[in-house]
């Protein structure tokens, strides 16, 4: 499995190093919070499109395969889309994480579960059971657009969404990023200023000149 290959590479990474080496990444919006103790995710996404009512997310659950990261776009509605008996039969399921544009509750149990689960609210009333939802489709889940396989990375500062394609590349402009900051982390434990680790006066001057710069490090 693809995420499998890079699980390790991401406890050295970040999400932030993920933004930083592609501006253009999908990033879900911060109102999407994490509510269980586990919050790192690397995964495949299964989606789920269902309006206030959760039966579409309990088939999701049965039909995703381990590891897969279950994207549920609930159209940001205050009605809980999953609780308690969801995540553990997830963490049955091996899944790798629940991420809901919508509410979620139960949360006396989510907070300490191993499981990541996401969630715009927390609210103590659940959906129905009456609609089937929408398995495997594109879908829209904190405002940015998922579709089924797309690779969904989340840690405590947020959810990003990457094109399956482009993770081996990220990936490595993200480890080299990590690196030159812990070089600067260094110098900047030793006494240094930041004026000695990045190019502030040079870029600024350029900037003022309206001339082509970019802000660097210089270690």
């Amino acid at each position: 499995m693809l995420a499998d290959r890079f699980a390790e590479a991401f406890h050295s990474v970040d999400t932030t190093a993920l933004c930083d080496a592609d501006k253009s990444l999908r990033v879900m919006d911060s109102a999407i919070r994490p509510r269980s103790a586990a919050t790192r995710i690397l995964g495949p996404a299964f989606t789920v499109r269902c309006q206030d009512d959760f039966f579409g997310v309990l088939q999701a659950i049965e039909a995703a395969a381990p590891g897969d990261v279950l994207v549920v776009d609930g159209g940001s509605s205050e009605i809980a889309l999953g609780g308690e008996l969801f995540a553990r039969g997830a963490l049955v399921r091996g899944l790798g994480g629940i991420i809901v544009d919508a509410g979620y509750r139960d949360i006396g149990y989510v907070r300490d579960c191993e499981l990541p689960v996401y969630s715009r609210f927390i609210t103590p009333m659940s959906g129905s059971t009456t609609e089937l939802g929408e398995l495997q489709v594109r879908v829209t889940c904190g405002g940015v657009p998922v579709s089924p396989g797309d690779l969904v990375l989340a840690d405590v500062e947020g959810i990003v969404v990457v094109d399956p394609a482009e993770i081996e590349s990220l990936f490595a402009a993200a480890a080299s990023i990590k690196q030159a900051e812990a070089r600067v982390i260094a110098k900047l434990d030793a006494g240094a200023t930041l004026s000695d680790c990045v190019n502030i006066d040079a870029h600024a001057e350029a900037l003022r000149d309206e001339a082509d710069s970019a802000l660097t490090f210089l270690v």
